[in-house]
């Protein structure tokens, strides 16, 4: 059997040996829309229970955009344009629109990386500022949520009169779904709000997985931070398997979100009968896969689908390597995911830590294989599973020892499909 992974820029050929019971899920996904300009400019003009974008411009000196880092396929520079002109028609002057880029904890992005998010004509016009959790006095304090969550939200975007958020709506590994409230916090919060909201207490609950909203608390924690920081406007689209615009979604950021997250649901569920035995999986390729620490949420999505005790295999490119150096450093110090699990249930939330849990949740549970060829071989003895030089090597070892009736799931696009099993 040949399956063609998402993995890379790319892609990877897998040959699979016959005698085994093989399931492929592949990325349900809606037909492309037609013209998604003209999608995208009639829902700019007839959003979701909201004014027009140039309405809500209007009387307004000031805006502030926050857009995808480089590691989200987010078509900004289909979606940006538009906006962009809807907010001059409005009043707002180019010199008073500010696009901020949501890079939550990760690297800022380089001046390469700012042209292929938004383009080079408008990374060379705007003004463009990179978010720096880091750097306290970059954020302005709003207050506490509810319950207890302290917000602190960059200021160039709160300081402006109206505030926008562009995305992308797909499974995410602990909040249901990205987009909507994800470009507030954590893309634009300070370390001391995405420490809080990514601690033991929100990563531990069951609730807090892909595909899950109505029960999910950091759902509700994110949409009760996006409320203090005035998100007023959003545009989210759902995307095709090729990363086509299948559907647009825009308007009151909370409704229009929710309208999203429901046609993403849908249209990425696939159900099975029953739990498999293993799982072959990816990261859905670049710019998913840049890094090991994106490459976890490959494995927490193939994990509602396996029986206790099973086995999953993942394949990420990595090309970037571990990760940030917090997340490495981690990575390289904890050989036991138990005694880790243990050592951060009570302790100070440290940056990054929370990928690393979601990983040991699953790899406590479950046998984990890694083809990562862009991480170092020295992490090798450091990763909570079996790590192979070659994906031929890895399938071998992967298969080892099940037995002809195993049932094997392959998903080549990782957790660009929803999988559960009854």
């Amino acid at each position: 059997m040949r399956v063609d992974l998402a993995f890379g820029k790319n892609g990877l050929p897998l040959e699979l040996p016959s005698g085994y019971d093989y399931q492929l899920l592949e990325a349900r996904s809606a037909q492309a829309l037609p013209d998604p300009v003209a999608a995208l400019e009639h829902a700019l003009d007839h959003p979701i229970d909201s004014p027009s974008l140039t309405m809500l411009a209007r009387g307004k000196r000031s805006a502030a955009i926050s857009v995808c880092d480089i590691t989200r396929p987010a078509p900004n520079r289909l979606t940006l344009p538009l906006v962009l002109k809807r907010l001059e028609a409005g009043g707002i002057p180019q010199a008073n629109i500010r696009i901020c880029i949501a890079t939550g904890l990760h690297r800022i992005a380089t001046e390469a990386e700012l042209e292929e998010i938004l383009g080079v004509e408008i990374a060379r016009t705007y003004e463009i500022v990179n978010h720096n959790a880091k750097t306290l006095s970059d954020h302005v304090y709003l207050g506490d949520t509810p319950s207890g969550t302290p917000v602190l939200i960059d200021r160039r975007f709160i300081e402006a009169d109206l505030h926008i958020t562009l995305g992308f709506i797909e499974p995410h590994l602990m909040l249901g779904f990205s987009g909507g409230r994800k470009l507030i916090a954590p893309g634009l919060a300070a370390q001391e709000t995405i420490k809080v909201i990514h601690s033991p207490k929100f990563m531990r609950d069951p609730r807090a997985v892909e595909g899950s909203v109505a029960d999910n608390p950091l759902h509700q924690e994110l949409l009760a931070v996006a409320r203090m920081a005035r998100h007023d406007f959003l545009l989210d689209v759902a995307l095709t398997r090729d990363r086509q615009v299948a559907q647009v979604f825009a308007g009151h950021p909370e409704k229009a979100h929710a309208r999203g997250m429901e046609f993403v649901a849908e249209v990425m569920l696939e159900k099975l009968p029953e739990p498999v035995d293993a799982v072959i999986t990816t990261c859905a390729g670049y710019p998913l896969d840049l890094t090991f620490y994106q490459a976890v949420k490959g494995i927490t999505a193939a994990s509602h689908i396996v029986k206790p005790g099973g086995r999953i295999l993942i394949c990420a490119a990595c090309d970037e390597g571990p990760g940030a150096p917090e997340f490495s450093k981690m990575l390289r110090e904890h050989p036991s995911d138990r005694e880790f699990l243990n050592k951060i249930k009570n302790g100070p939330v440290t940056v990054d830590q929370w990928q690393l849990e979601k990983l040991a949740l699953v790899s406590t549970r479950y046998e984990v294989f890694f083809y990562i060829p862009g991480v170092p071989e020295k992490y090798y003895k450091a990763l909570w599973g079996k790590a192979f030089q070659t994906l031929p090597e890895a399938v071998v070892a992967f298969l080892h020892g099940l037995p002809s009736t195993a049932k094997v799931a392959v998903i080549p696009e990782g957790p660009y499909v929803l999988a559960r099993a009854a």
